[in-house]
């Protein structure tokens, strides 16, 4: 991609936020960054805050997007599948969209059966966030985004203030930084970059054969309705196990559902607060490779099962297993279970999400 490609579109549009005829309007455009070598790049738009695209170059040094998505601002306003988003206030899944906190019970909207997923119809990834600092210049060029969520949105407690960071942190390398800081009241934050990944390119096909590790030998079962049960259990000669590389689609036909793919979180090894390697991906055609380091206590495995004939960009059309997510999070529904690592951010706390991409061929 050319740096000229790269400039930030000049205003796409002024998206009013909610609020009626006197709503604050903010301009909305996509943003790039590129390593010094052009050869590694990635798109950004502050419409949720989404990774919209990644040029990586594979073994015989041809580039192509790794990542699904839409070429216009409308396809992320529309979309369904949160592609690339910041997902939040809380990532996943809330049971019966209620929690109780302090002693004092909130009711979330419900936006999948009787849960609340991914902060309710409105979340994190259907807003328009500030940007703070663009720089494209230099050897680690980067782009913050801010966001003020308000006490009582989508049923949440307390003013939240939250910042996005996308960095190339090396040459290979991309960074996302997760911040956010409690203002007023106690408050669940769990917050994850929903970026769907396809190592050949987005629209190539299935990712099947690409090969997965992850550096979790447990993982926390689901009841029927994909809440998470409470126990942690082994991996060990289960379909989860993926401790060493495993084609994704090697144990596909026993995943409950009916081959309905994954979509299930993980108990990342090691440390919970301490940045670890959490996965390692790798196509074998193109060579192409990412590993991913993370500070979070799990990793939710999503293979695309609900897409289905999505448009997307440069006219390629998504289906089933078309990519693979890998959400680094807290454990799902963690406000409801006192067993689990606590998501729980209160006044003056800061919560901090780091990733780490890299990428190799």
């Amino acid at each position: 991609m050319s740096r000229a490609a790269l400039l930030p579109v000049a205003v796409l549009l002024c998206l009013a936020l909610a609020g009626g005829a006197n709503a604050e309007r903010k301009p909305v455009g996509f943003y790039g960054l590129e390593n010094k070598k052009g050869d590694f790049s990635i798109k950004v738009t502050n419409w949720g805050a989404t990774l919209v695209s990644a040029l990586v170059p594979d073994c015989q040094g041809n580039s192509a997007d790794v990542i699904l998505g839409y070429d216009t601002l409308a396809g992320y306003v529309n979309g369904t599948g949160s592609f690339g988003a910041t997902v939040g206030r809380v990532v996943n899944r809330i049971a019966k969209s209620r929690f109780v906190l302090d002693g004092k019970a909130y009711r979330l909207f419900r936006n999948d059966g009787n849960n609340s997923i991914h902060g309710g119809h409105r979340g994190f990834g259907k807003v328009i966030w500030t940007v703070k600092e663009y720089v494209r210049d230099g050897d680690t060029p980067y782009i913050t985004f801010f966001y003020h969520s308000f006490d009582g949105e989508q049923g949440f407690p307390g003013d939240l203030d939250v910042y996005v960071t996308y960095q190339l942190s090396g040459p290979y390398d991309l960074s996302i930084r997760m911040n956010a800081t409690a203002t007023s009241k106690a408050t669940p934050v769990n917050l994850a970059n929903h970026a769907y990944w396809n190592l050949a390119g987005h629209g190539s096909g299935d990712v099947l054969e690409h090969e997965l590790q992850l550096l979790a030998s447990r993982y926390t079962p689901l009841d029927d309705t994909k809440i998470p049960t409470g126990q942690v259990v082994p991996v060990a000669g289960t379909m989860y196990d993926f401790r060493t590389p495993t084609p994704v689609g090697a144990h596909m036909d026993i995943v409950p559902g009916g081959g309905g793919g994954y979509d299930i979180n993980f108990v990342v090894d090691g440390q919970q607060d301490a940045m670890r390697k959490v996965a390692c991906v790798r196509d074998p055609e193109s060579g192409r490779a990412l590993e991913l380091w993370a500070n979070q206590p799990g990793v939710q495995l999503y293979t695309s099962n609900w897409v289905s004939n999505e448009k997307g960009k440069a006219g390629k059309v998504y289906e089933q297993y078309g990519a693979l997510c890998l959400e680094t999070q807290a454990y799902p529904d963690a406000v409801n279970h006192p067993e689990f690592p606590s998501s729980i951010v209160r006044p003056g706390q800061v919560y901090k999400h780091n990733m780490l991409f890299k990428f190799s061929n």
